[in-house]
């Protein structure tokens, strides 16, 4: 079984930083993308960024070069490091990883239980 647990989400006032994490334990085959979505209350679940394997990650346009994203599949872990946040940017979190449970198995979409990020004026 696949689980991600994700750390770092907080409180912090606008123009201030922070770092979101996630590691993904069980047992698997292989990791092909790993990421962050985020949803506010009343909306969509939406992308904010995502790396997949060998290719180079892609941000929601929102993102604006604040946040970046960064990868280790190897130690199946994924960092969001968030600068500038704007009080828009108050939503909760989730780690998504795309994963292939074993050989010959599509892959699966996991997410981890989100953490909230809140950013005050």
């Amino acid at each position: 079984q696949v689980q991600l647990a994700e750390s770092g989400g907080g409180l912090v006032q606008a123009g201030g930083s922070l770092n979101l994490s996630c590691l993904a334990s069980g047992t698997f085959l292989e990791i092909d993308a790993m990421g962050w979505y985020r949803q506010v209350p009343g909306k969509k679940r939406e992308p904010v960024a995502i790396e997949t394997r060998g290719s180079a990650p892609t941000y929601s346009d929102f993102v604006e070069g604040r946040f970046t994203i960064s990868s280790d599949i190897a130690k199946n872990t994924v960092l969001l490091r968030m600068n500038s946040l704007e009080p828009e940017d108050t939503a909760v979190y989730s780690c998504y990883a795309s994963i292939r449970p074993d050989i010959g198995r599509a892959l699966f979409a996991y997410w981890g239980r989100g953490t909230r990020v809140t950013v005050s004026s």
